[in-house]
């Protein structure tokens, strides 16, 4: 990894660690200050939802832009999401924030995202450089909400003043300011120039192609389960009684076992194929959703979870590498926004969905059902192979 790149994945880490700080703090003043669990989800829908809509003209705009103005607007839209909730920490204004951070978090990886695949050269090194900007996302989701919690115990006359909240926030307004630091330097790539047709194109077209087509369910599938690991997780350990700690330390080694797939995997990229890899995942994913709500102990869902965390975490860079090689270079942003779009609508509907469900089949039943959703859906994975 060259220092371009680290400063680049730094960038990502400080934007993200934005978010991902105030995704967790917000949601805690919302509870303090006596709001509802429903009030408090839909905060939490908020981080997501901005993405849904902004994503695509996030990356029509990396496209036309290249990577430091999206980057620097987002820089300027999350430092000021988080500086709102700083003056006014009030339920409204948390809203708000929510809506600014994650639209911003969004808009900044796109661009991060497709100036790293452009500077690839070659499949490998796409899937080496992919493997690297993966880690990311799992560092900040550590780094932010640590780091808010630290504050708001420690930093006020008393754990969980307003006070505390004040500085936590604080935090979150400086940090997407150290990502412009670290990707102001970037020297910007030539642009590319669109093919010239009479046709004016739009975002949907790119679903013409049964390869993008495929792509984007098979990112789907994988998404769900994630997802509903971590939804689902939670009530199976509390329907056995287990502890607060013992249900987080199970996520947190799925947590580990992703980042560390993600180390490994620039070691190997070129021995790595896409669609291999995401075919393997999906049919390991969906034999360890069969055995999942089987497992006695708290041990065993533990290593079951390390597996899983193994397979779902070797999957993000085999698709982003699959995506910037199947869609025209001069559209890599709309694409990567059309992802990042169907993924955060996934994120907002599942968990609605997944409550539905488990109240109808029950937690195993959960399981099982996504479990063969995703072994059902391992074809068009093979499908992508075959037409590879």
């Amino acid at each position: 990894m060259n220092w371009a790149l680290a400063r680049l994945i730094a960038g990502q880490i400080c934007v993200h660690a934005c978010m991902a700080g105030m995704r967790m703090a917000a949601p805690l003043l919302a509870l303090r200050e006596g709001y509802s669990a429903a009030a408090v989800g839909v905060l939490l829908a908020l981080f997501a939802l901005t993405q849904v809509f902004l994503a695509l003209p996030a990356g029509r705009y990396a496209d036309r832009h290249g990577l430091k103005r999206p980057v620097g607007l987002a820089v300027a839209v999350a430092s000021a999401g988080a500086a709102l909730a700083l003056v006014w920490p009030v339920f409204p204004v948390l809203c708000l924030a929510a809506l600014m951070t994650g639209g911003a978090s969004g808009a900044a990886i796109i661009a991060l995202q497709r100036h790293v695949g452009r500077a690839a050269h070659d499949a490998t090194q796409l899937k080496r450089v992919f493997s690297w900007l993966a880690i990311g996302p799992a560092v900040s989701n550590f780094i932010g909400p640590f780091f808010a919690g630290l504050l708001i115990d420690h930093a006020g006359s008393t754990a969980g003043s307003l006070e505390g909240y004040r500085a936590a926030f604080a935090l979150m307004a400086l940090l997407p300011l150290a990502t412009w630091f670290w990707v102001r330097d970037t020297v910007e790539l030539p642009p590319v120039i669109a093919a010239a047709s009479g046709v004016p194109q739009r975002a949907w077209d790119l679903l013409n192609d049964a390869r993008f087509r495929r792509l984007l369910l098979v990112n789907w599938f994988l998404s769900s389960c994630w997802d509903v690991h971590t939804f689902v997780v939670p009530l199976l350990g509390h329907e056995r009684g287990l502890s607060a700690s013992v249900i987080g330390t199970i996520l947190g080694a799925f947590a580990i076992a992703a980042a560390l797939v993600r180390v490994l995997m620039p070691l190997v990229a070129e021995r790595l194929r896409e669609a291999a890899v995401i075919t393997v995942a999906m049919l390991v994913t969906a034999l360890l959703f069969g055995v999942y709500p089987l497992l006695p102990t708290a041990l065993a869902m533990g290593a079951c979870s390390v597996l899983l965390g193994l397979a779902l975490g070797s999957v993000q860079p085999m698709i982003m590498s699959m995506l910037h090689q199947i869609t025209p270079p001069a559209r890599h942003g709309e694409a990567l926004g059309l992802r990042l779009m169907t993924i955060n609508a996934s994120s907002v509907l599942m968990p609605v969905l997944f409550g539905s469900a488990g109240a109808l089949i029950g937690v195993a039943g959960l399981f099982w059902v996504v479990g063969a959703s995703v072994g059902f859906g391992a074809r068009q994975a093979w499908l992508m192979a075959r037409d590879a």
